[in-house]
């Protein structure tokens, strides 16, 4: 694999963008929650096979944006896992390509070589797509399911989300994310804003006078 240089100011700008309820920026980035949104998202990237198998990969493996994007048809194409370094924290990470996503990927790699990209850029076809271009393709496919607050993060927090929501299993979360603290995982997914709302639905003061 294969990366930009430490310490590039390539995708650093502060993203900007127009929402329903005017421009936001710097805005929380959510996972996405339903799983009804998650395949109007499907449907809307179907129309380019690349993009919506981004968006399938990263919710599957839980890679950071800037590790999938760089990701070749030889990372991929050979054994059980795959097995990359972390850019962010120099660490090893593998994940297991399964049964549900191994024929789909077979599929998605059928013709292509070794030392392609997954995700080859249409004006740099020797290059993947950038952060920034993964970013426009996920902000339409939100804004298309009727969400405004999906970017790039949204695939490892989605998959962080549903990980944690059939498994409970929040150690083994915690290893994949190469988190020191339950608490940092938690907030991560957004479970915790999701525990606060719940303990807050029927909460309520003062209901018996109010005079309005």
């Amino acid at each position: 694999m294969y990366y930009t240089p430490k310490g590039s100011t390539t995708n650093k700008r502060r993203l900007g963008r127009n929402t329903p309820h005017g421009v936001k920026a710097g805005y929380d980035i959510q996972p996405i929650r339903d799983p009804e949104k998650i395949d109007t998202m499907m449907r809307y990237l179907a129309k380019n096979p690349r993009n919506q198998f981004m968006f399938l990969l990263g919710m599957n493996s839980g890679l950071r944006v800037s590790d999938l994007l760089w990701l070749t048809v030889s990372d991929v194409k050979y054994g059980s896992h795959v097995v990359c370094r972390e850019l962010k924290t120099g660490k090893k990470r593998y994940f297991l390509i399964n049964d549900h996503l191994r024929p789909i990927l077979d599929r998605y790699i059928e013709g292509m070589q070794d030392d392609d990209y997954l995700f080859p850029s249409n004006r740099w076809p020797f290059l993947p797509i950038n952060r920034i271009h993964a970013y426009r393709i996920l902000r339409q496919a939100g804004e298309a399911a009727g969400l405004d607050n999906v970017g790039t993060h949204s695939m490892r927090k989605t998959f962080g989300y549903h990980y944690y929501r059939r498994t409970r299993d929040v150690l083994t979360l915690m290893l994949i994310f190469n988190h020191q603290e339950q608490a940092v995982t938690l907030d991560y997914i957004g479970w915790t804003q999701d525990i606060i709302d719940e303990s807050l639905q029927d909460f309520f003061i003062g209901g018996s006078e109010i005079n309005i």
